[in-house]
Protein backbone atom coordinates (compact mmCIF):
# COMPACT_ATOMS: atom_id res chain seq x y z
CA UNK A 1 0.00 0.00 0.00
CA UNK A 2 1.14 3.79 -0.82
CA UNK A 3 2.42 5.65 2.30
CA UNK A 4 1.74 9.02 0.74
CA UNK A 5 0.05 10.91 -2.10
CA UNK A 6 2.98 11.19 -4.74
CA UNK A 7 3.72 14.42 -6.68
CA UNK A 8 4.47 13.00 -9.89
CA UNK A 9 2.04 10.80 -11.79
CA UNK A 10 4.17 10.08 -14.69
CA UNK A 11 7.93 8.86 -14.01
CA UNK A 12 11.27 8.34 -16.23
CA UNK A 13 13.66 5.34 -14.70
CA UNK A 14 16.42 4.82 -16.52
CA UNK A 15 19.24 2.19 -16.44
CA UNK A 16 20.92 1.44 -19.41
CA UNK A 17 23.33 -1.69 -18.58
CA UNK A 18 24.73 -4.00 -17.57
CA UNK A 19 22.65 -7.04 -18.04
CA UNK A 20 22.97 -7.93 -14.09
CA UNK A 21 22.60 -4.13 -12.83
CA UNK A 22 19.44 -3.74 -15.12
CA UNK A 23 17.58 -6.92 -13.99
CA UNK A 24 18.32 -5.80 -10.46
CA UNK A 25 15.88 -2.85 -11.17
CA UNK A 26 13.16 -5.41 -11.54
CA UNK A 27 11.83 -6.42 -8.11
CA UNK A 28 12.17 -2.58 -7.52
CA UNK A 29 10.10 -1.51 -10.04
CA UNK A 30 7.63 -3.79 -9.58
CA UNK A 31 6.87 -2.81 -6.10
CA UNK A 32 6.64 0.91 -6.90
CA UNK A 33 4.06 0.30 -9.75
CA UNK A 34 2.09 -2.04 -7.47
CA UNK A 35 2.17 0.42 -4.27
CA UNK A 36 1.57 3.57 -6.63
CA UNK A 37 -1.06 2.20 -9.17
CA UNK A 38 -2.28 5.42 -10.30
CA UNK A 39 1.40 6.57 -11.31
CA UNK A 40 2.98 5.68 -14.63
CA UNK A 41 6.57 4.47 -14.43
CA UNK A 42 8.22 4.05 -18.18
CA UNK A 43 11.63 2.54 -18.05
CA UNK A 44 14.60 3.37 -20.35
CA UNK A 45 17.11 0.59 -21.34
CA UNK A 46 18.35 -1.42 -23.96
CA UNK A 47 16.02 -3.12 -26.25
CA UNK A 48 17.45 -6.61 -25.37
CA UNK A 49 15.93 -6.32 -21.99
CA UNK A 50 12.38 -5.69 -22.78
CA UNK A 51 11.54 -9.23 -21.42
CA UNK A 52 12.70 -8.43 -17.93
CA UNK A 53 9.67 -6.14 -17.58
CA UNK A 54 6.67 -8.72 -19.03
CA UNK A 55 5.50 -9.34 -16.03
CA UNK A 56 5.30 -5.84 -14.30
CA UNK A 57 1.85 -4.39 -13.36
CA UNK A 58 -0.02 -2.48 -16.26
CA UNK A 59 1.15 0.58 -15.17
CA UNK A 60 4.71 0.34 -16.64
CA UNK A 61 6.22 0.73 -19.76
CA UNK A 62 9.22 -0.04 -21.61
CA UNK A 63 11.24 1.95 -24.04
CA UNK A 64 13.99 0.76 -25.59
CA UNK A 65 16.51 2.01 -27.48
CA UNK A 66 19.78 1.36 -29.35
CA UNK A 67 22.71 3.86 -27.99
CA UNK A 68 25.14 2.21 -30.16
CA UNK A 69 23.39 2.40 -33.11
CA UNK A 70 20.74 5.28 -32.49
CA UNK A 71 21.87 7.57 -30.09
CA UNK A 72 26.16 7.56 -30.48
CA UNK A 73 28.30 10.42 -30.61
CA UNK A 74 28.26 14.05 -29.67
CA UNK A 75 25.50 15.54 -29.11
CA UNK A 76 22.97 11.79 -29.06
CA UNK A 77 21.83 12.55 -24.81
CA UNK A 78 20.43 16.27 -26.42
CA UNK A 79 18.91 14.24 -29.35
CA UNK A 80 17.24 11.57 -27.08
CA UNK A 81 16.20 14.12 -24.70
CA UNK A 82 14.07 15.84 -26.88
CA UNK A 83 12.63 12.59 -28.03
CA UNK A 84 11.78 12.17 -24.35
CA UNK A 85 10.76 15.44 -23.62
CA UNK A 86 7.64 14.68 -25.87
CA UNK A 87 6.45 12.07 -23.01
CA UNK A 88 5.58 15.01 -20.56
CA UNK A 89 7.63 13.36 -17.45
CA UNK A 90 7.29 15.32 -14.33
CA UNK A 91 10.15 13.29 -12.94
CA UNK A 92 13.52 11.34 -13.51
CA UNK A 93 14.90 8.70 -11.39
CA UNK A 94 18.60 8.27 -12.49
CA UNK A 95 19.71 4.68 -11.42
CA UNK A 96 22.33 4.60 -13.76
CA UNK A 97 24.33 7.27 -12.57
CA UNK A 98 26.85 7.41 -15.39
CA UNK A 99 27.99 10.42 -17.78
CA UNK A 100 25.34 9.89 -20.33
CA UNK A 101 22.70 9.70 -17.77
CA UNK A 102 24.21 12.60 -16.13
CA UNK A 103 23.82 14.56 -19.36
CA UNK A 104 20.39 13.76 -19.13
CA UNK A 105 19.20 14.54 -15.84
CA UNK A 106 20.63 17.98 -16.78
CA UNK A 107 18.31 18.55 -19.77
CA UNK A 108 15.59 17.63 -17.72
CA UNK A 109 17.03 19.79 -14.68
CA UNK A 110 16.89 22.41 -17.24
CA UNK A 111 13.38 21.91 -18.73
CA UNK A 112 12.55 22.46 -14.54
CA UNK A 113 11.59 18.68 -13.98
CA UNK A 114 12.38 17.14 -10.85
CA UNK A 115 15.36 14.76 -10.89
CA UNK A 116 16.89 12.35 -8.69
CA UNK A 117 20.45 10.09 -9.48
CA UNK A 118 21.39 7.04 -7.59
CA UNK A 119 24.69 7.10 -5.11
CA UNK A 120 26.69 4.62 -5.58
CA UNK A 121 28.57 4.95 -2.61
CA UNK A 122 32.28 4.36 -4.87
CA UNK A 123 34.50 5.96 -1.54
CA UNK A 124 32.93 2.89 0.52
CA UNK A 125 33.12 0.56 -1.83
CA UNK A 126 37.40 1.02 -2.03
CA UNK A 127 37.48 -0.14 1.70
CA UNK A 128 36.10 -3.78 0.59
CA UNK A 129 38.93 -4.21 -1.99
CA UNK A 130 41.89 -2.29 -0.50
CA UNK A 131 44.82 -4.06 0.26
CA UNK A 132 45.22 -4.44 3.67
CA UNK A 133 42.23 -4.02 6.23
CA UNK A 134 39.48 -4.74 4.72
CA UNK A 135 36.24 -3.91 5.67
CA UNK A 136 33.40 -6.71 4.48
CA UNK A 137 30.62 -5.37 6.13
CA UNK A 138 27.23 -5.44 4.05
CA UNK A 139 27.28 -2.35 1.90
CA UNK A 140 23.59 -1.54 0.52
CA UNK A 141 22.26 -3.70 -2.40
CA UNK A 142 21.63 -2.53 -5.52
CA UNK A 143 17.82 -2.81 -5.01
CA UNK A 144 18.23 -0.67 -1.64
CA UNK A 145 19.78 1.75 -3.76
CA UNK A 146 17.43 1.63 -6.58
CA UNK A 147 15.04 2.51 -4.00
CA UNK A 148 15.81 5.74 -2.30
CA UNK A 149 16.52 7.17 -5.58
CA UNK A 150 12.38 6.33 -5.69
CA UNK A 151 11.95 7.12 -2.22
CA UNK A 152 13.93 10.89 -2.51
CA UNK A 153 10.98 11.40 -5.37
CA UNK A 154 8.15 10.80 -2.83
CA UNK A 155 7.42 7.29 -3.19
CA UNK A 156 7.58 5.10 -0.23
CA UNK A 157 7.47 1.50 -0.49
CA UNK A 158 8.20 -2.11 0.58
CA UNK A 159 9.92 -3.75 -1.76
CA UNK A 160 7.61 -7.11 -2.52
CA UNK A 161 8.15 -9.21 -5.77
CA UNK A 162 8.70 -13.17 -6.30
CA UNK A 163 9.15 -13.63 -10.08
CA UNK A 164 8.56 -11.96 -13.39
CA UNK A 165 6.08 -14.90 -13.84
CA UNK A 166 4.25 -14.03 -11.16
CA UNK A 167 3.29 -16.91 -8.60
CA UNK A 168 3.78 -19.69 -11.08
CA UNK A 169 6.04 -20.63 -13.99
CA UNK A 170 7.02 -19.59 -17.91
CA UNK A 171 5.52 -21.16 -20.92
CA UNK A 172 7.30 -23.96 -21.76
CA UNK A 173 5.20 -24.93 -24.63
CA UNK A 174 6.65 -21.22 -26.45
CA UNK A 175 10.12 -23.46 -26.33
CA UNK A 176 9.24 -26.25 -28.60
CA UNK A 177 12.33 -28.65 -28.70
CA UNK A 178 12.21 -28.88 -24.84
CA UNK A 179 9.57 -30.89 -23.68
CA UNK A 180 7.91 -31.66 -20.56
CA UNK A 181 9.78 -31.70 -17.34
CA UNK A 182 9.97 -35.14 -16.10
CA UNK A 183 12.83 -35.35 -14.03
CA UNK A 184 15.23 -32.67 -12.04
CA UNK A 185 16.40 -29.70 -13.89
CA UNK A 186 19.82 -28.08 -12.89
CA UNK A 187 21.17 -24.95 -14.93
CA UNK A 188 25.10 -24.33 -15.15
CA UNK A 189 25.92 -21.23 -15.96
CA UNK A 190 29.74 -21.55 -16.04
CA UNK A 191 30.59 -18.40 -17.60
CA UNK A 192 31.18 -14.14 -16.33
CA UNK A 193 32.30 -11.39 -18.17
CA UNK A 194 35.85 -11.46 -16.04
CA UNK A 195 38.49 -14.08 -15.57
CA UNK A 196 38.48 -13.35 -11.73
CA UNK A 197 34.78 -14.38 -11.78
CA UNK A 198 35.18 -17.65 -13.68
CA UNK A 199 35.33 -21.62 -11.65
CA UNK A 200 38.36 -22.20 -13.78
CA UNK A 201 36.24 -25.02 -16.07
CA UNK A 202 38.26 -28.37 -14.89
CA UNK A 203 36.71 -27.95 -11.48
CA UNK A 204 32.95 -27.15 -12.55
CA UNK A 205 33.17 -30.40 -14.87
CA UNK A 206 34.34 -32.09 -11.38
CA UNK A 207 30.48 -30.78 -10.41
CA UNK A 208 28.56 -31.85 -13.45
CA UNK A 209 29.97 -35.31 -13.58
CA UNK A 210 29.04 -35.69 -9.70
CA UNK A 211 25.68 -34.73 -10.81
CA UNK A 212 24.99 -36.86 -14.03
CA UNK A 213 26.33 -39.48 -11.95
CA UNK A 214 24.59 -38.96 -9.22
CA UNK A 215 20.89 -37.94 -10.36
CA UNK A 216 18.42 -38.73 -13.45
CA UNK A 217 18.51 -35.39 -14.29
CA UNK A 218 18.91 -32.67 -17.23
CA UNK A 219 21.78 -30.31 -16.93
CA UNK A 220 21.52 -27.20 -19.29
CA UNK A 221 24.45 -25.56 -20.15
CA UNK A 222 24.70 -22.00 -21.31
CA UNK A 223 27.42 -20.89 -23.12
CA UNK A 224 27.57 -18.38 -26.04
CA UNK A 225 29.71 -18.09 -29.26
CA UNK A 226 33.40 -19.05 -27.83
CA UNK A 227 32.44 -20.13 -24.45
CA UNK A 228 30.49 -22.98 -26.31
CA UNK A 229 33.47 -24.26 -28.11
CA UNK A 230 35.14 -24.79 -23.99
CA UNK A 231 32.24 -26.71 -22.76
CA UNK A 232 31.02 -28.82 -26.04
CA UNK A 233 32.95 -32.13 -25.28
CA UNK A 234 30.47 -32.08 -21.64
CA UNK A 235 27.61 -32.90 -23.95
CA UNK A 236 29.16 -35.78 -25.29
CA UNK A 237 30.60 -37.02 -22.02
CA UNK A 238 27.77 -37.09 -20.08
CA UNK A 239 24.28 -37.94 -20.57
CA UNK A 240 22.30 -35.64 -18.96
CA UNK A 241 24.42 -32.35 -20.32
CA UNK A 242 22.07 -30.19 -22.82
CA UNK A 243 23.96 -26.85 -24.53
CA UNK A 244 21.86 -23.79 -24.29
CA UNK A 245 23.18 -21.23 -26.64
CA UNK A 246 21.66 -17.87 -27.91
CA UNK A 247 18.47 -19.82 -29.95
CA UNK A 248 16.77 -19.42 -27.19
CA UNK A 249 16.65 -15.42 -27.03
CA UNK A 250 16.07 -13.87 -23.84
CA UNK A 251 12.23 -14.89 -23.59
CA UNK A 252 13.04 -18.51 -24.00
CA UNK A 253 16.01 -18.52 -21.48
CA UNK A 254 14.13 -16.92 -18.95
CA UNK A 255 11.43 -19.23 -19.50
CA UNK A 256 13.24 -22.43 -18.74
CA UNK A 257 15.17 -21.10 -15.70
CA UNK A 258 11.87 -20.76 -13.93
CA UNK A 259 11.34 -24.37 -13.91
CA UNK A 260 15.00 -25.02 -12.81
CA UNK A 261 15.22 -26.84 -9.57
CA UNK A 262 18.27 -24.66 -9.03
CA UNK A 263 21.27 -22.55 -10.99
CA UNK A 264 24.57 -23.20 -10.69
CA UNK A 265 26.43 -19.60 -11.46
CA UNK A 266 29.12 -17.30 -10.99
CA UNK A 267 28.35 -13.63 -9.82
CA UNK A 268 27.37 -12.91 -12.95
CA UNK A 269 23.88 -11.66 -15.33
CA UNK A 270 22.82 -15.10 -15.52
CA UNK A 271 22.44 -15.11 -11.12
CA UNK A 272 20.47 -12.06 -11.93
CA UNK A 273 18.18 -13.63 -14.80
CA UNK A 274 17.83 -16.88 -12.48
CA UNK A 275 16.62 -14.91 -9.26
CA UNK A 276 14.23 -12.99 -11.48
CA UNK A 277 12.09 -16.26 -11.86
CA UNK A 278 12.06 -17.21 -8.23
CA UNK A 279 14.67 -20.28 -9.17
CA UNK A 280 17.26 -20.51 -6.16
CA UNK A 281 20.81 -19.97 -6.79
CA UNK A 282 24.52 -21.50 -5.42
CA UNK A 283 26.36 -18.94 -6.61
CA UNK A 284 30.25 -18.83 -6.98
CA UNK A 285 32.67 -15.85 -5.62
CA UNK A 286 36.24 -15.10 -6.64
CA UNK A 287 37.25 -11.75 -6.59
CA UNK A 288 34.30 -10.23 -6.23
CA UNK A 289 32.20 -10.59 -2.60
CA UNK A 290 28.22 -10.38 -1.73
CA UNK A 291 29.14 -7.67 0.35
CA UNK A 292 29.67 -5.12 -2.46
CA UNK A 293 25.74 -5.66 -2.85
CA UNK A 294 25.10 -7.60 -5.96
CA UNK A 295 24.13 -10.95 -4.61
CA UNK A 296 21.05 -12.11 -6.51
CA UNK A 297 17.31 -10.92 -5.68
CA UNK A 298 16.07 -13.56 -2.72
CA UNK A 299 19.44 -15.48 -2.69
CA UNK A 300 20.29 -16.45 0.12
CA UNK A 301 24.05 -15.88 1.35
CA UNK A 302 25.00 -19.24 2.65
CA UNK A 303 24.83 -20.55 -1.37
CA UNK A 304 27.65 -18.35 -1.86
CA UNK A 305 30.66 -20.49 -2.32
CA UNK A 306 33.85 -18.73 -1.43
CA UNK A 307 36.97 -18.53 0.09
CA UNK A 308 38.33 -16.27 3.22
CA UNK A 309 41.84 -14.90 1.47
CA UNK A 310 43.02 -12.01 3.14
CA UNK A 311 43.40 -10.74 -0.97
CA UNK A 312 39.67 -11.41 -0.92
CA UNK A 313 37.57 -9.63 -2.72
CA UNK A 314 40.11 -7.65 -4.87
CA UNK A 315 38.11 -6.16 -6.95
CA UNK A 316 34.31 -5.05 -7.36
CA UNK A 317 33.57 -6.16 -10.49
CA UNK A 318 35.99 -8.87 -11.11
CA UNK A 319 38.36 -6.77 -13.53
CA UNK A 320 41.84 -7.24 -12.13
CA UNK A 321 43.90 -9.71 -12.55
CA UNK A 322 45.33 -11.86 -9.82
CA UNK A 323 48.24 -10.65 -8.40
CA UNK A 324 49.50 -14.26 -8.01
CA UNK A 325 48.52 -14.93 -10.99
CA UNK A 326 46.78 -18.47 -10.13
CA UNK A 327 43.40 -16.74 -8.90
CA UNK A 328 43.38 -19.32 -5.59
CA UNK A 329 40.29 -17.43 -4.51
CA UNK A 330 38.40 -19.62 -7.53
CA UNK A 331 40.45 -22.80 -7.35
CA UNK A 332 40.69 -23.30 -3.31
CA UNK A 333 37.07 -23.66 -3.57
CA UNK A 334 36.15 -27.49 -3.42
CA UNK A 335 34.00 -28.95 -6.17
CA UNK A 336 32.51 -31.51 -3.61
CA UNK A 337 31.37 -28.61 -1.31
CA UNK A 338 29.92 -26.88 -4.57
CA UNK A 339 28.19 -30.62 -5.53
CA UNK A 340 26.83 -31.02 -1.60
CA UNK A 341 24.97 -27.06 -1.75
CA UNK A 342 23.04 -27.97 -5.06
CA UNK A 343 22.16 -31.08 -3.90
CA UNK A 344 20.16 -29.29 -1.07
CA UNK A 345 17.89 -28.12 -3.99
CA UNK A 346 17.32 -31.80 -5.63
Amino acid sequence: MAQNKPKYKNVLLIRFSAIGDVAMTVPVIHSVAQAYPDVHFTVLSNQRFAPFYSGTPGNVSFMGVDLKKDYHGFGAMLKLFLKLRKCHFDAVADLHGVLRTTALSIFFRLAFKKVRRIDKDRRSRKRITRQHNKDLSQRLTSFERYQIVLEKLGFSFELRFCSIFGQGKGDLSAISFMGPKECPWIGIAPFAAHKGKIYPLYLMEEVVAQIDSSYLCRQFVFAYGKERILVEEWAKKYRSVELIDTRLGMSGELILMSHMDVMLAMDSSNMHLASLTGTPVVSIWGATHPAAGFLGWGQKPEDCMQTDLPCRPCSIYGKKECIYGDYRCLTGIDPDTVFSKVKTYL
